[in-house]
C-alpha cells in the first residue's frame, strides 16, 4: 500500500491535471478546485488504452462526498482512481432493486451498483464506495465483470449484495467490507488479502455461485469477522449456485460467526457440491465442534493449493498496486 499513499500525495500537490513520462493524472474535486467535479467525467475523459505495459491513467479523488452513479466501460483499461483517505472520501448513491423504474415495475438487482467496473487492468484505492439503499432489498455498492481489478485500503457498505463479483480475477487488500444478507457474492474468483468483514444484520456473508469448471471461487485470509451488534448473527457462506465455493484461512471470527457455519441454502443436494472450507479458524465464532459436516476443515498441506498466486493464476495484484503509481 505504501506505492498508493506516496502516489495520492504526489497528485494532491498539484490541483490541476498533471503530465509526467510514468502517469497521466486527473483530479476531481467537487468544489471545483479540480479540473473535474464528477468522477464520471473524468472517467470518460481517461484515455482508451489497450496495450499492456502502457502508463496508467491515474484520477485522484478529493476529499468529499460524491453522489453519482459510476460506470467504467471496458475500454478503460489501465486506469487508477484513488482517494487520500476512504474516511473522508465516499461515491455514494441509493439504488435498491425493489424501486419502480417510469414503467412502475422494479428496476431490479444487477441495475443498482453505485459503482460498475467493466474494464480489465483497473485499480482502486483509497476509497469508499457504498449504497446507502439500507435494509431495502438488494443494493449493489459495486459490480465487476472486469479482470484483473485490484482493490486497495478501500471500503465497501450495503446491507444485502454489497459487493457483486460477476467475473474475472479481483483482489482485495486491507479493505473493510459491511453487509448483512448475502453482502459478498457472484461467479467471480477473488482473494481477500487482511480485510475487515463487518456484519451489519443477520444473514450471510458470502454466495458464490462459482461454476463447476472453474477451480477457485472466493477466499478469504487473514480476515477478522466482527459485528454491528450484540445480537448480531451470521453464516460464513450459503452456495447461490450448485458449486459455489469459500474459503476461510487464518481468519479472526467473533461470535458473530454462528457455530454451524454454513448454509446450504434450503437445498440438501448442494451440500454434496458445495466448495466450502475453512483453515485454522480463530476467536469464539471459529470453533470446529458444531461446524456443517458436509463443509472442510482443510490441514496446512490442503491450505497451500489456495495461495495468492494459485487462486489469482500467475496475476500479481500486489505489484499492480505498485506499478500503477510508478514503482
Amino acid at each position: 500500500m505504501i506505492g498508493i499513499l506516496l502516489a495520492a500525495a504526489a497528485v494532491t500537490s498539484s490541483p490541476a491535471t498533471t503530465q509526467s513520462s510514468s502517469a497521466s493524472s486527473a483530479v476531481v474535486a467537487a468544489d471545483g478546485s479540480g479540473k473535474f467535479k464528477t468522477i464520471q467525467a473524468a472517467i470518460d475523459a481517461a484515455p482508451q488504452i489497450t496495450e499492456s505495459g502502457s502508463s496508467p491513467f491515474v484520477i485522484f479523488v478529493k476529499p468529499g462526498t460524491y453522489e453519482e452513479l459510476i460506470y467504467i466501460q471496458r475500454e478503460k483499461r489501465f486506469v487508477v482512481l484513488v482517494g487520500d483517505d476512504p474516511a473522508r472520501t465516499t461515491i455514494r448513491f441509493g439504488l435498491y432493486g425493489p424501486m419502480k423504474n417510469q414503467d412502475g415495475a422494479p428496476i431490479g438487482t444487477f441495475r443498482t451498483p453505485t459503482v460498475q467496473i467493466d474494464a480489465d487492468d483497473f485499480t482502486v484505492a483509497n476509497l469508499t464506495i457504498e449504497n446507502s439503499a439500507g435494509p431495502k432489498g438488494q443494493a449493489l455498492a459495486l459490480r465487476v465483470d472486469g479482470d484483473r481489478v485490484a482493490f486497495g485500503n478501500c471500503r465497501f457498505i450495503g446491507w444485502q449484495d454489497t459487493v457483486f463479483l460477476n467475473r474475472g480475477r479481483q483482489y482485495f487488500q486491507d479493505c473493510e467490507i459491511t453487509g448483512a444478507t448475502d453482502f459478498i457474492f457472484g461467479g467471480a474468483t477473488a482473494f481477500f488479502d487482511h480485510c475487515q468483514i463487518h456484519i451489519a444484520g443477520n444473514g450471510y456473508i458470502a454466495a458464490p455461485s462459482t461454476p463447476d469448471f472453474q477451480n477457485y471461487g472466493f477466499v478469504f485470509d487473514r480476515c477478522s469477522i466482527s459485528g454491528e451488534k450484540a445480537d448480531v448473527k451470521t453464516f460464513l457462506a450459503r452456495p447461490w449456485r450448485a458449486h459455489g465455493q469459500a474459503v476461510f484461512m487464518n481468519c479472526e471470527m467473533s461470535d458473530v460467526v454462528r457455530p454451524r457455519g454454513w448454509d446450504n441454502w434450503r437445498s440438501p443436494q448442494r451440500e454434496k457440491t458445495a466448495r466450502f472450507a475453512e483453515f485454522n479458524s480463530s476467536g469464539p465464532g471459529g470453533s470446529s465442534d458444531q461446524r456443517a459436516p458436509w463443509a472442510k476443515q482443510l490441514d496446512a498441506s490442503q491450505a497451500k493449493e489456495y495461495s495468492i498466486e494459485k487462486v489469482l493464476d500467475r496475476w500479481d495484484p500486489k505489484r499492480q498496486l505498485d506499478e500503477s503509481h510508478g514503482r
